[in-house]
């Protein structure tokens, strides 16, 4: 399975009544996006660990810049 970022949602059509299962997986994410997540506070030591995994997988190179007070 690929790693997902977030849960599935469901969504369904108003019209039809037909339901879509929309998954996100990681590996669809922009890299902007997870450098966001990444930098966030609020995101968790788990999905950290797989946001680094995944910019390792692209060849991505994370230098880390300590923040100025």
């Amino acid at each position: 399975m690929p790693v997902k970022l977030r849960p599935s949602v469901k969504r369904v059509d108003r019209n039809t009544k037909k339901v879509t299962i929309e998954h996100s997986y990681i590996k669809q994410t922009p890299k902007k996006e997870l450098f966001e997540l990444l930098n966030k506070s609020v995101t968790t030591p788990k999905v950290k660990q797989k946001i680094q995994n995944e910019l390792v997988r692209r060849g991505v190179e994370i230098v880390w810049v300590a923040k100025d007070s």
